[in-house]
């Protein structure tokens, strides 16, 4: 085991000690304490911590001044710290040092309108640092071409070998023709070794790489096709598709639906880097860690913290599982070019966009859908065109078995299934299998053109099925690909899409279980903007429900928003994102890598187990304390120099740093208790000098069930 990124290095101040390696058995009784406290305090029906501002009775025969931080907002329950808290929880990944301060001299509404309009926020500190990752530019070809298959790369490096090896024997003809022509003439030859080469070439050298190359192809009997091999036929199983290490972890419920192939994006130790997704590695796996280093940093560093809530949101929305063959090359350009430039546009655009999308096309098969009648239909157009004397005859096909079975491609329902029940109408939207099949047969045809070579949208009129159409009751019959664009129009502006979408975003946004009368002013301004999505998201946040006390800290963050928000929260310098790229898999959401379509839920019950919690705090304790490589925090610079010298001190300043000062008493008793642990005070039993550790209350009070609410 390579112990290197665990050594203390002079002049690096990004390799750190094990954080594992001492007090184990303390630092398990520490995490048992509290995922206990936090299993109990997080309860799915217990009310948000009660606050002393709410638990003063309002004298309602009196109208409260309004604090001009809160002008414009619909604000009564909450203090204006408060709210302006709950606007960068709900609607950022948390406040950074000093964001609270900075929000309220510029005034809550302002900042809000502001994030609803992106665009208007200087964000080019975030490019200068996404510079990092070259793959994020790059098209699916490219990407194809710079970081093949293992298999796909050695039958390159054998091509180009047996290339090389017979230009060096024709480097040997050619030497003998030149000695000999040198003895009679006085005109210079050029040889290979007189004439300048930057890479001569050997019969050794060539002969060895081949040999490393042939040693590397599998026997025919284990073979899995490469991109090569399938490149004719798209509808042969992927090398990753087959791969059983893919099949879901039904322990958690919160990971049931992601990949099983948890290492691709990191191993059990989250400092630990793997070869394939290395800086310096061209393996397929190196272009997803870059998509999640890139979704990390933006969301640590990002001044348009609305755009990246919503854009995660729309991605678990119309998710996409990198696990499943070439979409592992196709999630960069779906993640740029389809989700990211209309999170707060038109719903209208952004499902057609996903419809179109090489990724989404290729992840529900929709790909190979096609009317079941399309091969008979085209081979009896040949037959016509043979009869009437048009076009040549046609020869039998050399193996009519292979043909047949390659003329039985038909109808898939994937798509039309998942676009009626996860992205438009929801599971209770009014529709039939009846439905199902109809849509599904108004998108035959729409394709990939090329999937494994240059990948891009096409709509092959061969494969459409040209008969009328009956879906919910309309009739769809525009013709070619019109009408899965008709069939988009219809579902993107019914009722019971405006009413889906507006509860999924206020779920997100509100509350687990969001208010009726708010989701229906949501979805009457989703009908009467055509489906606009900044507009239905300023009805959602100038609306009272959103600003409850109900709603405060009524969320629990998932893994992902707990580890972007501890960053935020003490003002990490984060040089490399991916040990806490491999952090939040650790957790529990393995970022890309949720196998089903209904992506990671946002349900607190899929998120409140003791394990999941155990690894909660254990991240938060390894954060605070510089354990993680590539993270630096200066607590001490947040509690003030003088914290250190008493726990106690330094617990009520982290509690009012990191909690607003709003902790429950079970919290406080929970964390007291822990202060005069050795791992707390830095001091051995019989050494009269003591400090307080302030990294290990910091992360003990992140670890508090207070912190995993938003």
């Amino acid at each position: 085991m390579n112990l290197s990124p665990y050594r203390k290095t002079p002049g690096k101040r990004n390799i750190v000690e094990n954080p594992f390696a001492m007090n184990a058995s303390l630092r398990a009784c520490l995490s048992a304490v509290l995922s206990l406290a936090c299993v109990l305090s997080l309860g799915i029906d217990l009310p948000a911590t009660v606050t002393a501002a709410s638990a003063i009775p309002a004298d309602k025969s009196k109208k409260p001044k309004v604090d001009p931080v809160l002008k414009g907002l619909p604000v009564s329950e909450l203090t204006a710290d408060e709210a302006v808290l709950h606007a960068l929880n709900r609607l950022a990944y948390g406040p950074r040092p000093g964001d609270v301060e900075r929000v309220k001299q510029m005034g809550l509404a302002k900042w809000i309108d502001q994030q609803l309009n992106p665009n208007s926020i200087d964000d080019r500190a975030l490019q200068a640092r996404l510079e990092n990752y070259p793959t994020l530019a790059m098209s699916t070809t490219r990407l194809m071409e710079d970081y093949p298959q293992p298999k796909q790369a050695a039958k390159e490096a054998a091509k180009v070998q047996a290339q090389t090896a017979q230009q060096t024997r024709a480097d040997a003809a050619a030497e003998i023709v030149a000695k000999d022509a040198q003895a009679t003439a006085t005109t210079p030859f050029y040889t290979p070794q007189n004439f300048a080469s930057p890479a001569p070439s050997t019969k050794a050298n060539a002969g060895t790489a081949a040999g490393n190359a042939a040693s590397a192809t599998p026997s025919p009997a284990t073979a899995t096709p490469t991109a090569a091999q399938t490149k004719s036929n798209p509808a042969a199983p992927s090398p990753m598709k087959e791969d059983p290490a893919l099949t879901a972890d039904s322990s958690n419920v919160a990971t049931r639906g992601a990949g099983g192939k948890r290492d691709v994006l990191g191993g059990s130790d989250p400092n630990a880097v793997p070869k394939a997704i290395a800086d310096d590695s061209k393996r397929p796996q190196r272009v997803i860690e870059e998509l999640a280093m890139a979704k990390v940093t933006r969301a640590i560093y990002s001044e348009r913290q609305l755009q990246q809530v919503l854009d995660d949101f729309w991605f678990n929305h119309f998710n996409v599982f990198a696990g499943k063959g070439e979409d592992r090359y196709y999630l960069t350009s779906y993640e740029r070019d389809v989700i990211q430039p209309h999170t707060l546009g038109k719903f209208k655009d952004l499902v057609t966009a996903t419809a179109q999308s090489p990724a989404m096309l290729f992840y529900l098969d929709n790909f190979l859908s096609a009317d079941p009648r399309a091969a008979a239909r085209q081979a009896a157009q040949r037959a016509a065109r043979q009869q009437y004397g048009y076009g040549r005859p046609f020869p039998p096909p050399q193996n009519p078995q292979a043909q047949k079975k390659k003329q039985e491609r038909g109808l898939n329902e994937n798509y039309g299934r998942e676009l009626m029940e996860l992205h438009t109408l929801g599971v209770d939207g009014g529709y039939t299998q009846k439905d199902v099949t109809e849509v599904a047969r108004c998108f035959t045809g729409w394709s990939i053109e090329k999937p494994r070579e240059n990948p891009s949208f096409k709509f092959d009129e061969k494969l459409h099925d040209p008969d009328p159409k009956i879906v919910l009751g309309k009739k769809i019959h525009a013709g070619g690909m019109k009408d899965g664009e008709q069939v988009i129009d219809l579902l993107a502006h019914h009722p019971s899409t405006a009413k889906f979408i507006s509860t999924e975003l206020a779920r997100r946004f509100v509350s687990d279980t969001p208010p009726h009368a708010l989701v229906q002013r949501m979805a009457q301004t989703f009908l009467s903007e055509d489906g606009d999505i900044r507009a239905v998201m300023h009805t959602m946040i100038y609306s009272p429900e959103f600003w409850s006390r109900e709603t405060y800290r009524a969320k629990i963050k998932t893994p992902y928003e707990l580890v972007i928000s501890a960053v935020r929260t003490l003002g990490t310098d984060v040089d490399t994102p991916m040990p806490l790229v491999q952090w939040v898999n650790r957790i529990g959401e393995p970022l890309y890598q949720c196998q089903p379509p209904t992506g990671y839920s946002d349900k607190a019950e899929a998120w409140v187990n003791t394990g999941a919690l155990l690894n909660r705090l254990n991240f938060s304790l390894t954060l605070a304390g510089n354990k993680i490589r590539g993270s630096r925090s200066d607590v001490t610079s947040l509690l003030g120099m003088d914290a250190g010298s008493e726990p106690k001190v330094a617990l009520t300043r982290a509690v009012d740093v990191f909690l607003g000062g709003a902790a429950a008493p079970t919290t406080v008793e929970t964390l007291e208790k822990q202060l005069d642990s050795p791992q707390v005070i830095q001091a051995k039993l019989d050494d009269p000098t003591k400090q307080t550790d302030l990294g290990v209350v910091t992360g003990l009070v992140l670890g508090a069930p207070e912190f995993q609410r938003r």
